[in-house]
């Protein structure tokens, strides 16, 4: 086997340098035979003086600075404790986040499963009269504006979406109590002497009947029995930027019934909402299952003498 022949390159060094490397200190030197007193001498005497020099010269050639090996320097240097780690960036959760407790979604469950049970033949019933007294769907779907899930940090919006919702948007149901008509799609709210109210309708919206088909709302997840009213994706963005705290209403599950609707009726300017926002920040403040309790006890008499119906 032949190994390899490896060529080491020549390396000149400068003039000064070279010169410094082969200087001899004068301890070292050794002294010159004097002709005079060693006129004697042999030439072997001199050799021999001559070789001690060389061996002397040898052995004290100065250290360059360039020539230290990589081990001298980690030796030199004193040791440095491991540093740890800092990370800047925060991993975000996986999942949006829920400020509900998981006990009060399961109150909310059996609340809306108990309601469907208990009211079922009276849907039947407003379905059947809605079906035979005007022309279209029994049911009336709408997108509204639900739970915001980000956290409070991102107040000015999601960057991943394209337009700032304030929410996560649903599809709420409800019994139709208007005219089915094909519009241009602009989201107004309905006026206390609306024509396109039905007879059926208007009596199902001072009752609050109209409300009912929201138990499956609540079953999936998108609202709750008590909370703000939600509200379309339109007026939302137009009464966010009129009314200071608006968007704080989202904080919480949209509800069917709430603080607000035990305290005054349907919205029909922004003096109203701004007098509701307070009634459902006041609820968000003291959010509780027995808060709950009260307002659900307190919706009856609303729907039974029809306030704030119309």
């Amino acid at each position: 086997m032949t190994l390899p022949r490896v060529t080491l390159r020549r390396v000149t060094l400068p003039r000064v340098v070279a010169r410094s490397l082969h200087t001899t200190p004068v301890r070292h030197i050794a002294p010159a035979p004097q002709a005079a007193g060693q006129a004697g001498a042999s030439p072997e005497d001199m050799g021999s003086v001559t070789n001690v020099s060389r061996r002397a010269r040898a052995r004290t050639l100065p250290r360059v600075l360039g020539m230290t090996t990589l081990l001298d320097l980690q030796h030199l240097q004193p040791a440095q404790p491991a540093r740890p780690k800092l990370s800047l960036v925060h991993s975000a959760p996986l999942r949006p986040r829920d400020r509900e407790r998981g006990g009060r979604r399961i109150f909310n469950f059996i609340v809306a499963v108990v309601g469907l049970v208990l009211t079922f033949p009276l849907m039947l019933l407003i379905a059947a009269l809605i079906k035979l007294t005007s022309r279209g769907p029994v049911l009336f779907t709408q997108t509204r504006v639900g739970l915001d899930r980000r956290a409070l940090s991102n107040a000015g919006g999601n960057t991943r979406r394209h337009t700032d919702q304030g929410g996560a948007p649903f599809t709420m149901y409800k019994f139709r109590t208007m005219r089915h008509a094909n519009g241009n799609g602009k989201q107004v709210w309905a006026q206390a002497d609306d024509v396109r109210v039905t007879p059926i309708g208007r009596v199902l919206r001072k009752l609050r009947l109209d409300e009912l088909p929201q138990l499956f709302n609540v079953l999936t997840g998108e609202m709750n029995i008590v909370g703000p009213r939600p509200e379309q994706p339109t007026i939302f963005v137009y009464l966010r930027e009129q009314i200071e705290g608006y968007q704080r209403r989202q904080r919480v599950r949209p509800g069917i019934t709430g603080w607000a609707q035990v305290n005054q009726g349907y919205d029909t300017s922004v003096d109203d909402v701004r007098r509701k926002v307070r009634y459902d920040l006041e609820y968000i403040r003291r959010q509780s299952t027995l808060e709950d309790l009260k307002i659900m006890c307190r919706t009856v008499p609303v729907m039974v003498l029809r306030r704030g119906g119309w």
